[in-house]
């Protein structure tokens, strides 16, 4: 018999006795179902995405509606009336304007958004959100300007979208801000301002466009990177498929080197002496 192969009979194995590798053991049992755990959960994310990503599609696809087919007064927009293509006939009450502070547009530059009050033919009050408009200054102190949107009765088109809240956009509702401007579009707070009955949620203008660059409309809602949490599942899974291979091959590595080592002590060798 080889010696190596005779010294791993001998139990050179007991090795993983030891409180080197019982913590290392130990980690590799707690890694293995963590990341499969991870995986899943990963899983969940992606399947959360995607529906998502369904929804924003099925959205935009959609034919347009009256406004008032899919909002009422104090009603909250759904997920699945969210993006939703809407018109509305009515005139603009400019008067009434204010800007939402602190929102960038499509080169990350910070300025406002206006939100101008629409009137419907009917009396209600649509929120109109007619896009972004640069910072009259460093400080955002000062009313910007803003181009006039147009005059006596139109017809708006523009994506329904649900009220913002502190707790779904993380936006704090700061108090004493200079005249005319608001941090949060939420149809509640500006029916009491406006004293009026305003339709729940508001829109995102995309039609009629602009005459200049100013406001700049709101460009589609992105789509969330679903595929990328499919990739961190399948590497969380990998990883967890890893660990006992590694283990093993750790093992047999550090037995190997073991035995190796016990071969090559004189008393390993020594075979018994010849018969005279």
């Amino acid at each position: 018999m080889h010696p190596t192969t005779e010294l791993y009979g001998r139990g050179v194995y007991r090795f993983l006795m030891s409180r080197q590798w019982v913590i290392l053991t130990l980690i590799a049992l707690l890694l293995i179902p963590t990341m499969i755990r991870l995986g899943i959960w990963q899983m969940h994310r992606y399947d959360e995405r995607t529906a998502r990503n369904q929804l924003v599609t099925d959205a935009l696809a959609a034919e347009p509606v009256p406004v008032e087919k899919l909002t009422a007064p104090g009603h909250t927009v759904t997920s699945t009336e969210r993006y939703r293509t809407v018109t509305a006939k009515g005139r603009f009450d400019t008067e009434d304007e204010v800007v939402v502070r602190r929102r960038t547009n499509s080169d990350d530059e910070v300025g406002y958004h206006v939100l101008t009050p629409f009137v419907l033919d009917d009396g209600k009050v649509l929120l109109v959100n007619r896009g972004w408009v640069p910072s009259a200054g460093p400080s955002q102190t000062a009313f910007p300007k803003v181009p006039a949107p147009p005059g006596g009765e139109v017809t708006v088109e523009g994506r329904l979208m649900p009220d913002e809240t502190t707790a779904a956009s993380g936006i704090k509702n700061l108090q004493g801000l200079p005249d005319r401007q608001i941090m949060l579009i939420n149809s509640e707070q500006q029916a009491r301002r406006l004293d009026a009955t305003v339709l729940g949620g508001y829109i995102a203008q995309t039609a009629p466009e602009p005459k200049g660059d100013i406001p700049e409309l709101l460009g589609d809602p992105g789509k969330e990177d679903a595929a990328l949490n499919y990739a961190y599942a399948v590497q969380w899974w990998l990883f967890s498929a890893a660990v006992p291979v590694g283990w093993v091959v750790l093992a047999r590595r550090e037995a190997r080197e073991r035995a190796q080592k016990a071969a090559e002590r004189p008393d390993a060798t020594q075979s018994e002496p010849a018969a005279v």
